[in-house]
């Protein structure tokens, strides 16, 4: 997928503001629209120009399109990173796909965002708008519970049309078995209402920091297990790290790297609990002195082992 640089297809600068953007918009789409260009590319180019429209006049989106952007060029190949959007409040309504955008756009954009939009109510009332952002939270808070401050940066014009944001900081109590996903819902920090309408809400997304121990998916979690070839090998019991502390683990003989070993119901708490599984790596001691290189030497000529047999070579 080619990453696409809104700012080019409209021919503006990076910093300019709402106005430059309108502009250059109408400019471009008088130019190639189909019913007055009818060259071939016209049509593709005329709905190129309002997807980068779409996303640069909006301060949700540009916001989102920013953070992204700033390390790729127009056509280069983009994937997008994990937890990109980490800290951004955003509005319900600024998300959403649909069939005449790129598959650029639906990448970023598409299909993320739920909840309540503003909707009328009775008299004038207007129920404010949903917030949506997603927040990273440590794999400890989890397995316990937590109440953690939260900042959220919120996109919004400035007096000039520029792109500005303001930060705001929310006490979270975070549950206790939340996995990554679930949704922490905090009533009436949305957009408020108008005419005496309720507040919308802020959904918080839940997503996990990087853990230098653990892979985690769903509510199981994955460690590689550093194990001596003898204690692969003849089996032993050695302890294993878990977020609640040392456990012990079983090592059958002959166990190979990778293999998975489970240590039931001591994942992320839930109904049910997840499970961790434990996965054997052989770590083999260093030939750092004479007596481990003679060690080794007589391994070699002993047993006769040939670790590429099952490739014919």
């Amino acid at each position: 997928m080619d990453f696409k640089d809104y700012y080019e297809i409209l021919g503006v600068e990076k910093d300019a503001t709402q106005d430059e953007i309108k502009r250059a918009y109408r400019k471009l789409a008088r130019k190639y629209h189909p019913d007055v260009n009818k060259e071939p590319e016209a049509e593709t180019r005329f709905k190129e120009i309002g997807e980068a429209n779409e996303v640069l006049s909006d301060p949700d989106k540009r916001a989102a399109y920013d953070k992204l952007g700033a390390n790729w060029k127009h056509g280069q190949d983009f994937k997008p990173p994990p937890d990109w959007d980490a800290g951004f409040e955003f509005r319900t309504d600024a998300f959403g796909g649909g069939s005449s955008y790129s598959d650029f756009f639906e990448a970023i954009f598409g299909e993320r965002m739920g909840g309540t939009r503003a909707r009328r109510t009775r008299g004038f009332q207007m129920r404010g708008e949903d917030h949506h952002a997603k927040v990273l939270i440590d794999l400890e808070d989890a397995y316990s519970g937590a109440s953690r401050t939260i900042t959220l940066r919120n996109p919004e014009w400035d007096s000039e049309g520029h792109l500005v944001y303001q930060d705001r900081s929310l006490k979270v109590k975070i549950p206790k078995g939340l996995k990554e996903g679930q949704k922490i819902r905090l009533a009436g920090q949305g957009t408020p209402g108008q005419g005496g309408g309720e507040s919308g809400d802020l959904y918080l997304e839940i997503a996990f920091n990087p853990h230098r121990l653990y892979r985690i998916d769903g509510r199981d979690l994955y460690i590689d297990l550093p194990v001596a070839p003898w204690e692969a090998a003849l089996g032993a019991t050695v302890q294993v790290p878990t977020p609640t502390g040392k456990v012990d683990l079983k090592i059958p003989p002959d166990t190979p790297s990778g293999r998975k070993l489970r240590l039931k119901g001591l994942g992320i708490p839930g109904k049910p609990a997840g499970d961790i599984y434990v996965v054997p790596q052989i770590t083999l001691p260093p030939a750092s002195s004479d007596s481990a290189k003679k060690l080794y030497k007589k391994m070699e000529a002993e047993l006769a082992f040939n670790p590429r047999s099952k490739l014919g070579v």
